[in-house]
């Protein structure tokens, strides 16, 4: 299994989808919910997004072939996509998503958009076209599980994580979460425009 490329997968995985950030928005989703239900709600939640990104995770390039997409198209508009996110994330402008009237909250919105989102299916794509050989798809799908399966910890005691943290321990990792995003963000940029310059011989 290629290492590095599992490292880079998961903590990029990690700050966008962002596990401490999405406690509060997860109590206040399943405020009125037993234990039980909230446990349930957890792991449905996790087990949608899971199903999305591995979705595009298989079919990202045949999605890509079909509509003439590029890499460094994809880079350039996944950074820019980012940047927004993370411009949320440190002025603290992002909402929390709205219940819809007879829709199970852990399917939407906090299986998608919440986890699931744009910016999570984006960069799996990129890593899945930046992985070569078996190792490589190995190390993509086990970042993967292993940032859902952190997603599930802290859906599942999420109730027990603010308690001990508080509402400023969040807010701290929400902030760091978005100077890191941002980063990957200038840097998925930079790729995509050294991809154009070295397509076109520059």
């Amino acid at each position: 299994m290629n290492l590095k490329l599992f490292g880079e997968a998961f903590v990029t995985l990690f700050v966008i989808m962002d596990p401490p950030g999405t406690v509060p928005l997860f109590l206040a989703l399943t405020s009125m919910q037993s234990g039980a239900r909230r446990s349930r709600s957890a792991w449905q939640a996790v087990a949608v997004a899971i199903s999305v990104i591995s979705v595009f995770a298989v079919a990202g390039q045949q999605i890509l072939t079909y509509l003439g997409i590029g890499i460094p198209a994809l880079q350039g508009a996944g950074g820019l996509l980012l940047l927004l996110v993370a411009l949320q994330l440190l002025t603290g402008n992002e909402k929390p998503p709205e219940q819809v009237a007879d829709v199970n909250v852990a399917l939407v919105p906090l299986g998608t958009p919440l986890l699931a989102g744009p910016g999570a299916i984006v960069a799996t794509i990129v890593f899945t076209q930046r992985a070569t050989g078996v190792g490589g798809y190995v190390a993509v799908a086990a970042a993967i599980v292993a940032v859902h399966l952190s997603l599930y910890l802290f859906l599942r005691f999420s109730s027990l994580i603010v308690r001990v943290v508080r509402d400023s321990g969040i807010v701290l990792v929400t902030k760091i979460s978005g100077l890191l995003v941002s980063a990957i963000a200038v840097q998925l940029i930079a790729n995509s425009i050294y991809g154009f310059i070295s397509a076109h011989g520059g």
